[in-house]
């Protein structure tokens, strides 16, 4: 028998301060900010569940299904809450719909996606109001303009992402009084842009995991099964947004933190190349972490969507007048592919953990389609998947966990199980020297040339592959992010989307000869384990596809032939 203890092996976990610090001084803090979020639902917005949650937890509960099965909304409000951020835009640009009917449709769905799922950290619905209305104003004082391409755009925002004059924690319980003096440059881009604030959402303690514990809120949920996790580390955004509570979530990504939730709660997510998207003002444990470099992109339900995003915060925003680190590079109009041009490869085992049934049949249902668009496929076997896990996860501790100990250490407060998993990757708590942190980037850049090399000499368009080795897992229990942080190492730009496929426990069934299957490693016994059909109802099933590094333009162009046209995936219809 595998268990979760037998990895813990690379970091002590025992100088991460004083519990009765954290007991007497930080846990009635974070109890006062709890509560000002619980005051801050609005009357007209507040729902009663049709159980306790424990049991709508415990039944698998579809809160999507049940929004629209039960009518909590009115059928305007689900006209525009099932209206693409493209849309949107152009409906109030042309004087059809106002930014403060926009933005009370969103703000009702997302308050009840906060009641099902737990993600939020914050909510602020008065004061998008006001900022609608503001929008409102200046549209009919200057005879139908608008403040620029996101106006009136309800926007949900990871809580890291700094916004001034609100706490802003990072999911650092020594951060529950931290005020943040001016938004982030992201934040201050969309505002600037024309968009709406009123949610900030839920993220792990120390933001490396795949999942949503952390001492201010517990785990968050997935709005299509209610006992499964949300994904992280962008956790509340893979939740409101699936859900149909904003129209463009802002996630970060260092491992699979946009990807994940975006796959395990329903929408999509792109992880764009470095450098495209600001990181400035956020609050995380990621200061001076260039060996693999997070990222700031977008989540939403259309690809169109996340384009727009890429495309207006760029070209109209352009970051590199705040942040001299992004790149000054315009986002180019790429029209979509002929598909039958295209050359894709295919990832359907990465040597180091075995899928599940769920995502076999997806990927097997997908390659199908794709060829039958005359796609060209051939399988891509990757050789250095494992030394590449292994870099990757040696970079991410290659402080020896320096920063992540002295933030915890600040309040004391309790480490959740997957913090502490994330804590022991790589070697834990040995600190690198320069030279063994330039070792690590070397073989990152031969990796990198490695993939480059392949695009080229295959004529490899993309590379598709699972988002994950499973559908949305049980909260607190994913361990292996093989299939998402590859591609933080190499950074290629990738987007995690929804194939339109949902777990069915009577075809998803491991055969008789998964049964007699011989284990490559305690992680993948560990996580396969974790999959019986009858636990993961519903779920829905995601890959993902990849492109070459800055090539993120050319990657959303083909995702919306492959995902509009080819798979006819429509995530807003019910």
């Amino acid at each position: 028998m595998v268990s979760f203890e037998q990895f813990l092996i690379q970091d002590p976990l025992d100088n991460y301060g004083d519990r009765e610090l954290y007991n007497t001084k930080f846990k009635p803090l974070i109890e006062a900010y709890n509560k000002r979020l619980e005051e801050s639902i609005l009357d007209e917005y507040k729902i009663t569940l049709p159980k306790s949650r424990d049991e709508l937890i415990a039944e698998q509960f579809d809160a999507v299904d049940y929004l629209y099965s039960a009518k909590l909304l009115s059928e305007r409000e689900f006209e525009i809450t099932d209206t693409s951020a493209t849309e949107i835009v152009a409906k109030i640009a042309a004087g059809e719909w106002t930014a403060v009917e926009v933005f009370t449709a969103y703000a009702k769905r997302a308050t009840i996606a906060h009641q099902f799922t737990n993600c939020a950290h914050e909510l602020f619905t008065q004061e998008g109001l006001e900022r609608a209305k503001e929008l409102d104003a200046y549209q009919k004082e200057n005879d139908g303009k608008t403040v620029g391409p996101l106006h009136g755009l309800p926007i949900s925002l990871k809580e890291f992402v700094s916004l001034e004059g609100k706490i802003t924690h990072g999911g650092y319980a020594a951060f529950v009084e931290n005020v943040a003096e001016k938004d982030s440059v992201t934040a201050h881009i969309l505002r600037k842009l024309g968009a709406v604030f009123y949610i900030r959402t839920t993220q792990p303690l120390t933001l490396m995991q795949l999942d949503s514990e952390n001492n201010y809120s517990g785990f968050t949920k997935n709005p299509f099964n209610l006992l499964l996790s949300s994904g992280g580390s962008s956790s509340g955004e893979g939740a409101v947004v699936s859900f149909g509570g904003s129209t463009l979530g802002v996630g970060s990504d260092i491992g699979g933190s946009i990807r994940s939730p975006a796959a395990f709660s329903g929408c999509h997510g792109f992880r764009p190349t470095t450098r495209r998207i600001s990181n400035l003002g956020n609050v995380a444990n990621y200061s001076g972490q260039e060996s693999v470099s997070p990222v700031t992109g977008p989540l939403a339900r259309s690809v169109a969507d996340l384009e727009l995003f890429m495309k207006a915060y760029i070209n109209s925003g352009k970051p590199w007048d705040m942040d001299t680190w992004s790149l000054p590079k315009l986002w180019k109009d790429v029209a979509k592919p002929d598909v039958k041009q295209l050359t894709i490869a295919v990832v359907k085992d990465d040597g180091l953990v075995r899928v599940s049934p769920p995502i076999r049949r997806a990927l097997a249902e997908v390659v199908a389609k794709l060829e039958a668009a005359g796609v060209k496929i051939i399988e891509l076997k990757q050789k250095n998947s494992k030394l590449a896990y292994e870099t990757v996860h040696k970079m991410y501790c290659c402080d020896g966990n320096y920063e992540s100990r002295s933030l915890i250490a600040k309040s004391g407060e309790p480490i959740p199980r997957l913090t502490q998993w994330s804590l022991n990757y790589g070697e834990g708590a040995k600190m690198y020297n320069c030279a063994e942190n330039r070792q690590l980037n070397m073989i990152r850049d031969d990796l990198r040339n490695e993939y480059n090399d392949y695009f080229v000499a295959n004529n490899v368009d993309f590379i598709l592959s699972p988002a994950y080795n499973n559908v949305a897992p049980h909260s607190g229990e994913i361990y292996n992010w093989s299939y998402t942080s590859i591609f933080n190492i190499l950074d290629l730009p990738t987007l995690a989307f929804q194939t339109g496929l949902k777990q069915d426990p009577e075809l998803d069934v491991w055969t008789e000869e998964d049964k007699n299957y011989t284990y490559r490693s305690d992680l993948e016994q560990l996580e396969n384990e974790n999959y019986k059909p009858d636990e993961f109802k519903g779920a829905p099933i995601a890959l993902q596809l990849s492109a070459r590094r800055y090539f993120d333009e050319e990657l959303l162009a083909a995702g919306k032939a492959i995902i509009d046209d080819i798979l006819k995936v429509d995530l807003f219809k019910h």
